[in-house]
């Protein structure tokens, strides 16, 4: 389901209105409490900090293979969320559905930031895999406007952006991911990322973070 005209090989996957293009994650339906969509922004309500517990993750309705997804995101203080990738429901988990994850938190002020291993929990990092690089430029104050982007080449490169810069590079089903993988929170999950079509996910983790902005442009 397109939510606009392409305009240059870019779309945006959210009209800025309705919940149209999106659902809850393991729902038929848009979640009916947790999220507000408000002047062009698309809110994650805040609750109890849980993962999923009120309204629970959003998934896009149509699937991406090699993709340029770009989207503003706005913490609030202490805030944790995530834009995971390559999501395909097919764990039938509690929480938080499964899948690579940009990592959205408040570096300073989160608990989750000093979890893990070597940062590999902080902003813009693959959740728990790999950390991105500690670039103050790419950081603005919390309260403001972020721009982050995945890209994911057809040859599986992935690359994290966050601000115009980019902060992480991989390659999914190297021996060095899955070597990687193997060590982090996911070892558990069969061939976890390497799903060849998924979609994209916007995380509940019951703070307040906003998202506007949703673009993507699928790749050959």
């Amino acid at each position: 389901m397109e939510c606009s005209r392409k305009k240059n090989g870019v779309r945006l996957l959210w009209d800025g209105q309705t919940n149209n293009g999106w659902r809850g994650a393991y729902k038929n339906a848009f979640p009916e409490k947790g999220w507000q969509i408000a002047n062009g922004e698309l809110t994650v309500l805040p609750s109890d900090g849980g993962e999923s517990t009120n309204g629970g993750d959003i998934v896009s309705i149509d699937t991406f293979k090699a993709f340029i997804f770009q989207f503003d995101f706005k913490l609030s203080e202490g805030a944790n969320s995530g834009v995971k990738y390559f999501v395909t429901e097919r764990e039938n988990n509690s929480g938080s559905a499964i899948g690579l994850e940009y990592q959205i938190l408040d570096d300073e002020k989160h608990p989750d930031a000093k979890m893990g291993s070597i940062g590999n929990r902080t902003l813009a990092s693959l959740y728990d895999p790999i950390p991105s690089l500690r670039e103050p430029r790419a950081r603005r104050k919390i309260g403001e406007w972020n721009r982050g982007m995945i890209v994911v080449h057809p040859d599986n490169r992935v690359e994290h952006w966050l601000n115009g810069w980019k902060l992480l590079e991989y390659q999914r089903g190297t021996p060095y991911y899955y070597a990687l993988v193997a060590r982090s929170k996911y070892a558990a999950w069969p061939q976890f990322g390497m799903a060849a079509y998924g979609r994209l996910l916007l995380q509940d983790h019951g703070n307040k973070v906003s998202y506007r902005s949703l673009k993507v442009q699928e790749l050959q």
